[in-house]
């Protein structure tokens, strides 16, 4: 079975091959992952849990 993508959840570009992406825990529920690019976190773009609705970084 083929891996899917994994994909920034402010903006859905793929990380693959994206030095400073980062992955991590929801801080709201624990339970989703939130992906995010290095432009996006640069940038502090802001990004919503699909699992509880958190809204990060501020």
């Amino acid at each position: 079975m083929a891996e899917r993508s994994k994909r920034c959840v402010s903006c859905n570009k793929e990380i693959t091959n994206d030095t400073g992406s980062v992955e991590f825990k929801c801080p709201g529920c624990n339970k989703q992952v939130i992906i995010r690019c290095s432009q996006c976190k640069k940038l502090a773009t802001k990004y919503k849990c699909k699992e509880c609705g958190f809204s990060g970084p501020n």
